[in-house]
């Protein structure tokens, strides 16, 4: 049975913790500009690597060092692993913690990306701006002693608020929640979400006013419906970005474990180097600085030549892919965007002058490109296409977005495990990407199911040992994700569950797993989330 507030009780307190997330992504883009401000001496954070390319090439260098130093050492001495919490971790929570994220590690993760971002990290504010969401719904769970579906439900209150108080987006932060963490669209968290997510408007429009994020210019029009072919080779192109993108991400990551492996270098080290590297970049491209609204604007109303998009997408790309590489903070999806319009502008650039008689404006393929390559990325067409939308305040090219970004998820999903998101956790062996039938074996421990020794259907305790001494057994710490592959092994009815005091001490029998019992509470797990999914 499920604890926790009743219905108008959990629109009440999703009300709350709407304004509340609202209040942090505020705060937290208000941070960043006042360091960009600060670090940068501008006046106009939109025009930022404007501004940074006044300043002597030593300044620019120095500033991302100083930011990894710092990085290096919030999260060496606030997180178990050095490593900053985003999206992954709130989808984790969602999954397989009812609701819940580490609290200390969140607060750290989000000091680290305001400073990566304000001291030029090449990424984005919504990651570490929706975990301090879920941070703030772990909180309100905790005191009102909810679990389940409630922690949930409440979680996805907080990403949406996080969200549309970022991008100024209702619609799309509550599509955001319910698409990308929670993973389903039931009816009962529709109302709870939605709510949370308007008042997380509410309070960006206060504090920044009712205005796009990008204004377009008044000729991005599909002109006639015998250009949608060429969207589709956008979409195409898009989804292979994206998974380079998604790809560079992750080599560098391992390059750099690899790297920290074979030298013994301290942890808090990695920021730096981290840093070092993106100073070098940003004196010749200082476009790669922070978010990227000047250079994003810039590609969305056709002021770039098509040479410079094409050098600036390769060199975002690798900028990106050295701040997430290097632990230094920050999110995906603003990085994303930014790549995808400069690869439609440039893709835009060659159709126009292929077929200059049925094309458009090359704005509109930077529009579609933009949409494409974040919606890959994120494994979230439906979301990523409205954040569009509402980003620029243009529904009048939704024919385009929509074709380009249905390719390109569908190309870029297959390059990896569905999103960059759920690639992330694979590569910790948290396994959502199949869905709740693969994940919901790790939830449950062996020593929370099985027959304890002395139960009176319990195994016999002769054979026990003859499956110990036969090397057939499992830790009590072990989950049914391990112990239904060894039932499929070994055929046997029941497996021991044993206690290892000691490397040089025998184990401990505490009791024996029945694969009936494994099956039923498997069964009963995967009952309670269909009928969570489909009320």
């Amino acid at each position: 049975m499920e604890r926790g507030p009743s219905q108008f009780q959990f629109w009440l307190i999703a009300l709350l913790v709407g304004l509340a997330g609202g209040f942090a992504a505020m705060l937290f883009r208000s941070g960043i500009d006042l360091l960009q401000r600060t670090l940068y001496r501008t006046d106009d954070v939109h025009l930022l690597h404007s501004y940074a390319e006044t300043l002597p090439w030593y300044v620019i260098f120095l500033i991302p060092v100083f930011g990894g130093l710092i990085v290096g050492q919030i999260l060496h001495h606030f997180t178990p692993d050095g490593r900053v919490r985003s999206v992954p971790d709130v989808i984790e929570g969602a999954a397989l913690h009812e609701g819940r994220v580490e609290v200390r590690a969140g607060l750290a993760s989000a000091a680290a990306s305001l400073i990566t971002l304000g001291s030029g990290g090449s990424s984005g504010r919504e990651g570490p701006v929706v975990h301090l969401a879920a941070v703030i719904s772990t909180w309100v769970l905790r005191w009102i002693r909810a679990d389940g579906v409630t922690g949930r439900d409440l979680l996805g209150c907080a990403v949406a608020a996080a969200v549309s108080a970022s991008f100024n987006a209702p619609i799309a932060g509550a599509l955001f929640a319910l698409e990308v963490v929670l993973r389903h669209f039931a009816i009962h968290a529709f109302a709870p979400i939605v709510i949370a997510s308007v008042a997380g408007t509410v309070i960006n429009r206060l504090q920044f006013g009712g205005v796009s994020e990008y204004i377009l210019p008044p000729d991005s029009m599909l002109r006639f419906y015998q250009e949608l072919p060429a969207f589709l080779i956008l979409g195409l192109v898009c989804g292979i970005v994206a998974g380079l993108l998604m790809l560079a991400i992750f080599a560098a990551e391992d390059f750099a474990k690899a790297v920290e492996g074979r030298t013994g270098q301290p942890r808090w080290l990695r920021p730096v180097l981290a840093g070092a590297v993106l100073g070098l970049i940003a004196i010749f491209f200082p476009h790669i600085i922070g978010v990227g609204y000047e250079t994003t604007s810039l590609a969305l109303t056709g002021n770039l030549l098509l040479h410079e998009a094409i050098v600036f997408a390769i060199i975002k790309t690798a900028a990106v892919a050295v701040t997430l590489g290097g632990r230094m903070g920050g999110g995906i999806f603003s990085p994303s965007l930014m790549v995808g319009s400069l690869v439609g502008l440039a893709f835009g650039f060659v159709a126009t002058g292929v077929f200059p008689d049925i094309s458009g404006s090359v704005t509109l393929y930077a529009l579609a490109g933009m949409g494409g390559v974040a919606a890959a990325v994120l494994g979230a067409p439906i979301s990523t296409t409205l954040i569009v939308f509402e980003l620029t305040g243009d529904w009048a090219t939704g024919l385009a977005v929509l074709v380009t970004v249905s390719i390109s998820t569908a190309v870029g999903t297959r390059l990896v495990d569905r999103s960059f998101f759920l690639t992330t956790l694979e590569r910790r062996n948290v396994h959502l990407a199949a869905g709740p039938q693969a994940y919901l074996l790790a939830v449950f421990r062996v020593d929370a199911v099985m027959r304890a020794e002395g139960h009176d259907r319990g195994a016999p305790a002769d054979r026990c040992w003859e499956l110990i001494e036969a090397g057939t057994y499992l830790d009590a710490s072990s989950t049914l994700e391990i112990a239904m592959p060894l039932f499929d092994r070994t055929g046997e009815a029941f497996i021991p569950v044993v206690s290892i005091p000691g490397a040089d001490r025998p184990p401990e029998l505490l009791g024996a797993l029945f694969h009936v019992d494994a099956l039923k509470v498997y069964n009963r797990a995967l009952a309670a989330t269909a009928a969570e999914e489909h009320s």
